[in-house]
């Protein structure tokens, strides 16, 4: 029973000691931190997903699979928190806040690190589905949704994310077998290298700028993200008959804390941008304590 514990706890903990380095390092100094998640958003980040998807190996099978899953997960958490938000009486703008915050998981930031943390190489390529899944489902639904900007908006504002482009570099360069000279897939594996770092870094400096004590909305709301998304996710893996190792990316992924987008989309878009902001980061603290018991629950404990 120890050994299970250790082994489900050290797939969080390089995670959370890099956040704390960043939390650390936010309280004592002053940064640009705008720029910096610029330099990960447009940079790191489609490196990482060019690189993963050029060197991928995963089967067309289990990419759809995974889109299919996702896409039902999405569904079926926006009309239950939708739900919830109705019957509890909210007003419309506290109805979209906890449609963002439950909908949409922190699946890059935090979910790209535990997966690879957690499952390995083979589990952080059918997460980078599960990221490029969130960006096309989301990115084209979630601001038509919250403004009602229509369907064709929300597809142009899609292919306007920089890491659309890196996925679609990615695919090219793997359909066609294509071998970059001069050892410039080395450049691109140092920059993907960094992504992951830089974005618990940044995590962890946003953690520190802020101070609140959170009530329980912040709680209740953190929760059905947390547990909701896994307990939904699992569902429709299950109904699907995903395979085993999908299952786990697919309700890991689900499990994770609300995204920093939701704030940005709801800010953006129409919501409570205040409440939308401390579940961000209530859940992500709360993340620390249910991850161990999600990945228990599906068996990563490798």
């Amino acid at each position: 029973m120890i050994e299970l514990f250790f082994s489900v706890v050290s797939a969080v903990f390089p995670v959370g000691c890099i956040v704390l380095i960043g939390f650390i390092f936010g309280k004592n100094f002053s940064i640009d931190e705008p720029t910096l998640s610029k330099l990960a958003l447009y940079v790191l980040f489609p490196a990482l997903l060019t690189d993963i998807m050029y060197r991928t190996t995963l089967s067309i099978e289990s990419a759809i699979g995974i889109f299919i899953a996702f896409g039902l997960t999405y569904l079926l958490l926006c009309l239950i928190s939708w739900g919830i938000g109705r019957r509890l009486g909210f007003s419309e703008s506290l109805q979209k806040s906890l449609l963002a915050t439950t909908a949409l998981p922190n699946s890059g930031n935090m979910g790209l690190p535990v997966t690879l943390f957690a499952l390995g190489e083979a589990g952080l390529e059918r997460a980078v589905i599960y990221l490029i899944s969130w960006n096309i489902i989301v990115m084209s639904t979630m601001p038509a949704i919250l403004k009602g900007g229509g369907f064709r908006s929300g597809i142009i504002f899609t292919f306007k994310v920089p890491i659309i482009w890196g996925m679609i570099l990615g695919v090219i360069l793997n359909s066609f077998n294509i071998e970059l000279p001069l050892k410039l897939d080395d450049g691109l594996h140092l920059l993907r290298e960094a992504a992951i770092p830089v974005a618990l870094l940044l995590m962890g400096i946003q953690i520190s700028k802020n101070r609140f004590q959170p009530g329980t909305y912040d709680l209740s709301a953190s929760l059905i993200r947390l547990l909701g998304g896994a307990s939904v996710a699992y569902l429709v893996g299950k109904i699907l008959n995903l395979e085993m190792l999908d299952l786990q990316v697919l309700v890991l992924q689900s499990a994770m804390p609300s995204a920093l987008t939701s704030f940005l989309i709801v800010n953006e878009f129409g919501g409570d941008a205040t409440r939308t902001s401390k579940i961000v980061v209530v859940s992500t603290l709360l993340s620390f304590l249910t991850l161990p018991i999600v990945l228990w629950a599906i068996g990563a404990t490798s």
